[in-house]
C-alpha cells in the first residue's frame, strides 16, 4: 500500500506499507493491502505501520483516514514520531490530550461570545 501522512502544511511521511495499525473510537484497527476500502476518524493515540520489514509509529492527534486501493490517507493536525512506544503514549497523554482540553474550552467560550452578542442583537432590535 502507498502510505501518506498529511499534516496541515506540510507531507510527514510517504511511503509503501504492508500493514496500517491505527485507533478509532471504537478500537485499534489493522489494514492489510487486500482489505476492502475504508474511511475512519481516528482518536489521539498511536499509528504504526510496516515498511520494508521494520515497524514505525507515530504519536498522532486525531484525524481521518482513508484507505482508496492501494493508497491510504491520513489526515492529522500533529505528530511526533519516535522509536520507544512508551514514551510516545506519553506524548499522546501529555500533549494531544490537553491540546484537545483546550480546544473544547476555547469552542465554548467562542459559543458563550455567540450568544451574548446575538441577545443583544436582539436587544437593539427591540429598542428600534
Amino acid at each position: 500500500m502507498n502510505l501518506k501522512i498529511l499534516l496541515p502544511s506540510e507531507i510527514l511521511i510517504e511511503h509503501e506499507a504492508a500493514k496500517v495499525v491505527a485507533e478509532a473510537e471504537n478500537g485499534y484497527f489493522c489494514l492489510l493491502p487486500q482489505h476492502v476500502d475504508f474511511v475512519a476518524a481516528l482518536v489521539p493515540g498511536i499509528l504504526s505501520y510496516e515498511s520494508h520489514g521494520a515497524e514505525h509509529h507515530l504519536a498522532i492527534d486525531g484525524g481521518t483516514l482513508v484507505k482508496r486501493g492501494q493508497e491510504v490517507l491520513v489526515s492529522i493536525r500533529n505528530a511526533v514520531r519516535g522509536p520507544e512506544l512508551g514514551k510516545l503514549k506519553q506524548v499522546v497523554e501529555e500533549q494531544f490530550e490537553e491540546l484537545d482540553e483546550k480546544e473544547k474550552k476555547a469552542r465554548t467560550a467562542a459559543a458563550k461570545l455567540e450568544v451574548d452578542m446575538l441577545r443583544r442583537f436582539l436587544e437593539l432590535r427591540e429598542h428600534v
